[in-house]
């Protein structure tokens, strides 16, 4: 009897020490998954308002870099052929419309350059992106493209008429992009 007895105790002492063993090995830490955030920009206010928002608190001033990547996206509305100011429409030559585009290349070059300023200056690490096209569909395109875990846009802050006349990026971007969505509103 005392043999069986004996023989379940070292087995008892044995798992232990295994267990032991196995809890003094250091875990395999696992990578963090960086999250991928599309942020819409754009010439406002309410968009660098947002932008300097994103920073502080997602990536608290630069001292949480681990955070994701950004990757700051800004629209050039397509250039019409034809526009109709009051009567027959016009037709405007090739020449016009390749100073159109690049006086928009350059404006949206600019505003990419102070986004990234200011994310230098806060030790953010961002990318940029110029894409033509309609913003609203554009920016969810984008977000499909790069499978982003997160889309930041800013509220222009526009009344009910506006909106309803104008369209609201933010209100498109909330309804059809495919991840969640934040919509940084401006400071009153």
């Amino acid at each position: 009897m005392e043999s069986s007895e004996e023989a379940k105790l070292i087995e008892r002492e044995e798992r232990e020490e295994g267990k032991e063993e196995e809890g003094n090995s250091l875990p395999v830490e696992e990578e963090k998954k960086k999250m991928k955030i599309v942020f819409g920009f754009d010439e406002s206010e309410g968009s660098f308002h947002a932008l300097s928002w994103t920073i502080e608190t997602l990536f608290g001033h630069g001292q949480n870099p681990d955070f994701g990547t950004l990757l700051i996206v800004h629209a050039i509305q397509p250039f019409q052929q034809y526009f109709f100011p009051a009567g027959p429409g016009v037709y405007v030559t090739p020449v016009v419309i390749q100073s159109v585009k690049q006086a928009q290349e350059q404006n949206s070059a600019r505003l990419l350059g102070r986004a990234l300023a200011l994310c230098n200056e806060k030790h953010v690490t961002a990318e940029t992106m110029t894409i033509e096209g309609d913003a609203k569909e554009m920016i969810c395109q984008v977000v499909e493209q790069v499978h982003a875990d997160l889309v930041i846009v800013g509220s222009r802050g526009l009344g009910t008429i506006k909106r309803t006349l104008l369209g609201s990026v933010s209100d498109y971007v909330a309804h059809h992009a495919k991840c969640p969505v934040m919509i940084v509103k401006p400071p009153k």
